[in-house]
């Protein structure tokens, strides 16, 4: 039993290093930020920690992403009242030259419209797959979801994303 007691160290430690890095890519992919991917990853592995009595090693991963997930959406939620209050202030003063200004603003509308466009879904089953070549059956067991609704996600996603590339 102490093997498969995550509050042993040994135990604790395979997992962190089995899922650690499969669990960054996917709060990274959801967030888009390593520096907040690297900050939810460690709560989620201090509330497992905290939880360990409650926690088998083999509900361990799933805790992760569904603790990593959630502390994500909470973040997400506070961001939209820190957006919505920086939006109300001037804009700061930029010493780089009005064309780079210009065409920088353009080149990142372009983008963040082609990633607005994709769904969450979407895109979080889109760079789990091609950034992090993950297999369906892999991103349907992560997500909870079927490798039809993977496929589905997918394939939606790459002809949102051809007919946005066309635009650009």
């Amino acid at each position: 039993m102490t093997e498969d007691n995550v509050c042993n160290e040994s135990t604790f430690n395979r997992i962190y290093t089995e899922h650690g890095r499969s669990i960054w890519g996917f709060i990274y992919y959801k967030c888009g930020d390593s520096a907040q991917a690297d900050d939810l990853v460690q709560e989620a592995f201090i509330k497992l920690w905290q939880n360990c009595a409650k926690v088998t090693s083999q509900k361990a991963k799933s805790f992760l992403y569904t603790v990593a997930n959630n502390t994500f959406l909470n973040e997400v939620a506070h961001k939209k009242v820190v957006l919505k209050h920086a939006k109300l202030q001037p804009d700061s003063v930029n010493n780089q030259s009005p064309q780079f200004v210009l065409e920088e603003k353009e080149y990142l509308q372009k983008i963040e419209k082609a990633i607005e466009n994709l769904t969450e879904a979407q895109r979080t089953a889109f760079l789990m797959n091609r950034i992090d070549g993950k297999k369906y059956a892999e991103i349907a067991e992560i997500l909870g979801i079927s490798v039809k609704a993977v496929e589905k996600r997918m394939s939606q996603a790459l002809a949102s994303l051809r007919k946005e590339i066309e635009n650009l």
